[in-house]
């Protein structure tokens, strides 16, 4: 069901600073004309961590809604706390969201077996299955490929999104997991396409926001074996990889998007409006995507 091109959705916000609700139907309804597989809301991308319990469901309520059954949704409910990670996932669950993506503890720095109780008790707790997060980068902690594999054992946990840009922990992960169905994807854009060759099943990517069609295509030549193709794909996007992280997601992502047409400027504080020195970066690195701004909606 969770394969190819997870889009971690941005979440468009007024000049108020709510929550609008029809750019984020617009911006769905771009993604599911462009091939999108699947998407992740309230996720980093999203800017989750500013929003309040109820406006966070209502968010991930919606976009259900306006997703209407054309593309899995995958909500992000993770926090630093697990009692309140299973409240906001119990919570989310009644939207008609078909998983949790629950990300490593941050700020705690919790130890390996700290990590492993965590998501035990979250998938025991939980009644949509678990996509598990490690993006160190953020967190500062770490997950193990041993403590993957003890936790692929999980009924109820079926993936990880694996961001630390390092193929070989996806090797790791995948000599030590027994299971052939649990589900590995690539959280760094610029290393997807060698993550998808070593064998993982799909891309939760910030690039594809921007330019949908060619993640959901690069995956699909991938799956076929046709590498060179995909190559060429992946060659095209990666100055735009390199202007989507010139600071931090997502600030980029979010004048991209506002620059095609699709939603406002706006973000909520601590980001802060993407620095004018990148603007020229990002319009060449968009038009070497493909990504015609002249046309923008």
């Amino acid at each position: 069901m969770f394969k190819g091109s997870l889009v971690a959705l941005a979440t468009p916000f007024d000049s108020n600073n709510r929550v609008d609700y029809a750019s984020l139907k617009g911006l769905i309804e771009f993604h599911v004309s462009e091939a999108t597989d699947g998407l992740v809301i309230a996720g980093t991308t999203g800017e989750a961590a500013t929003m309040n319990r109820d406006e966070h469901t209502e968010l991930v309520a919606r976009a259900v809604e306006f997703v209407g059954g054309r593309l899995p949704v995958i909500a992000g409910t993770g926090s630093n706390s697990t009692r309140q990670t299973i409240n906001m996932s119990r919570c989310v669950a009644e939207t008609g969201a078909d998983a949790f993506l629950v990300v490593v503890p941050y700020y705690n720095k919790p130890m390996q077996e700290g990590m492993f109780q965590h998501f035990t008790a979250i998938a025991d707790a939980v009644p949509k299955p678990v996509l598990m997060y490690n993006v160190p980068g953020r967190t500062v902690a770490d997950m193990q490929a041993e403590t993957v594999a003890r936790l692929a054992e999980h009924d109820n946990i079926f993936g990880i999104k694996e961001a630390t840009g390092d193929i070989d922990r996806l090797r790791q992960i995948r000599a030590l997991v027994d299971d052939k169905d649990f589900m590995l994807y690539s959280g760094d854009d610029f290393t997807a396409l060698e993550f998808l060759k070593e064998g993982g099943h799909g891309i939760v990517t910030v690039s594809g926001n921007v330019v949908p069609a060619a993640i959901a295509r690069l995956c699909s030549l991938v799956a076929n074996g046709a590498f060179d193709e995909a190559k060429d794909i992946d060659d095209s996007l990666q100055s735009l990889n390199d202007a989507l992280f010139v600071e931090s997601n997502p600030i980029p992502v979010k004048w991209a998007l506002s620059q095609m047409g699709l939603i406002p400027p706006f973000l909520r504080l601590p980001m802060t409006q993407f620095a004018p020195q990148y603007h020229d970066q990002m319009r060449a690195a968009l038009a070497v995507a493909g990504v015609n701004l002249e046309n923008a909606a």
